[in-house]
């Protein structure tokens, strides 16, 4: 007996290799275990075959979204840092506010944007943060997928590399393969050159790769440039950390021999267009990334620049931005952009051949969405409605590793009041805003 049977919806097929889409309406998924056993016509399975059956008439199937790059417990502190510059957000409001943080902040903060993620159809997250065995204990809890790194400066000492290690090695692979683990230096121009080479040993000897800030402003490349004489990028070659798998978050920054340097390196980009519009940090080169062979994935950033964690917002956002950077709309087409946001976001996380495409072999990441709204009416052109009228609401279910954690909008694993309560009756201390205690100085 097979264990689910999503039925009648439509599938969303994305090429492996290249942005090409197929519909295939009146189509079955039938789950088995941890992954999708087939997708094939509807009427060809027996109903009295499977454990449970999820009539989805009119549903579109597509896999589940994945945040490459976020710090998904700073939504207890959103809104807190508006309408300032990079320098101040980073020094005047959001490292001191981090100072307050303590372990149970995590734990909640990481479960409310969760919730927050599910709700929106993403099922997988790379997440740089702090006490992050309680992001961990959090997502386990959840039933939803992440990618764990455990953020670090040079200013921590030595020392940091070994704990982070130690939470690498204990969480990796837990909840059933759903979480994955990744050492985490925060950035060049806060982690040193020795940080950063002695963060790329713990990463050899643990077999995972690094996830990092760089290059997230030109002017950060212009002050590297100037105080040594070489970008950031070059500054992660010569320190080693290109030589094991890489996320690099932002690279706004980057130059046209970065983008050369990259090309030959294992390294995906996460792009999150909202938080640079916010911050007015300018945008990346998506187009010439890709042109380059550099994979990249969307991202949201934290719920302080960005103020949500909606993934439709941010394929939106990254469609638009570089077609006004090219000075076309003919760049970023609606099949590239649906193939960053499914195929290439999960080359990105690490997992190609097991996330990012709805169809046999693959894990049964899987969300239903309904297109039955007044903003997506007249359908004519389904993967066009995805792109630019999708909303997070639209999605009805969502089934990660096989399991169903939302169905017609209601979460089954968590307790929405519960976390909300939580997070509210921290609210005052965790707003308190002393610069002088800051975890951090910005100073790129």
């Amino acid at each position: 007996m097979t264990d689910l049977l999503v039925q009648n919806c439509t599938v969303l097929h994305i090429a492996e290799d290249r942005p090409e889409i197929t519909i295939l309406p009146h189509h079955d998924i039938l789950v088995k275990g941890r992954r999708i056993q087939a997708v094939q016509p509807t009427g060809q399975a027996d109903p009295s075959h499977f454990r449970s059956i999820i009539p989805a008439d009119g549903l579109l199937a597509m896999p589940g979204l994945i945040n490459t790059h976020a710090h998904v417990p700073m939504g207890i502190f959103r809104g807190l840092g508006e309408d300032v510059s990079i320098e101040k957000w980073f020094n005047e409001y959001m490292w001191p506010l981090e100072s307050n943080l303590q372990p149970e902040d995590v734990y909640w903060g990481m479960l409310l944007g969760v919730a927050e993620m599910i709700r929106g159809g993403v099922t997988a997250v790379a997440d740089h943060y702090f006490y992050t065995d309680e992001a961990a204990r959090a997502v386990e809890k959840a039933g939803t997928r992440a990618l764990l790194g455990w953020a670090m400066f040079a200013s921590n000492g030595l020392e940091m590399i070994e704990q982070t290690g130690a939470f690498v090695k204990n969480w990796q692979g837990a909840a059933e393969g759903r979480i994955r683990t990744i050492m985490a230096p925060h950035a060049p121009y806060t982690c040193d050159d020795d940080f950063l080479r002695a963060s790329v040993k713990k990463a050899g000897e643990l077999g995972v790769g690094i996830h990092i800030h760089v290059a997230e402003t030109m002017s950060q490349t212009e002050a590297s440039l100037e105080k040594r004489g070489i970008t950031p990028v070059q500054v992660l070659a010569q320190t080693g950390v290109l030589d094991v798998p890489t996320i690099l978050a932002h690279v706004c920054g980057a130059t046209p021999a970065d983008i050369d340097l990259l090309a030959k390196h294992h390294a995906g980009i996460a792009h999150a267009p909202k938080t640079y519009l916010k911050l007015a940090m300018g945008t990346a080169p998506v187009l010439d990334f890709r042109a380059a062979g550099i994979p990249v994935g969307l991202a949201t950033d934290g719920p302080v620049s960005n103020n949500t964690l909606d993934i439709w917002e941010s394929l939106r956002l990254m469609a638009m931005t570089q077609k006004d950077h090219a000075g076309t709309p003919e760049v970023m087409t609606i099949p590239e952009a649906l193939y960053i946001a499914t195929r290439e976001s999960a080359r990105v996380y690490g997992q190609p051949d097991d996330l990012g495409a709805v169809e046999a072999g693959y894990l049964a990441d899987i969300i239903l969405i309904d297109l039955g709204g007044l903003h997506h009416q007249p359908v004519h052109r389904l993967p066009a409605t995805l792109v630019y009228n999708m909303l997070a609401s639209d999605v009805q279910t969502v089934i990660v590793n096989g399991e169903v954690i939302m169905r017609d909008r209601q979460l089954l694993t968590l307790d929405e009041g519960e976390i909300v309560a939580q997070v509210r009756q921290s609210m005052a201390r965790l707003a308190q805003r002393n610069p002088d205690q800051r975890i951090q100085v910005y100073n790129p």
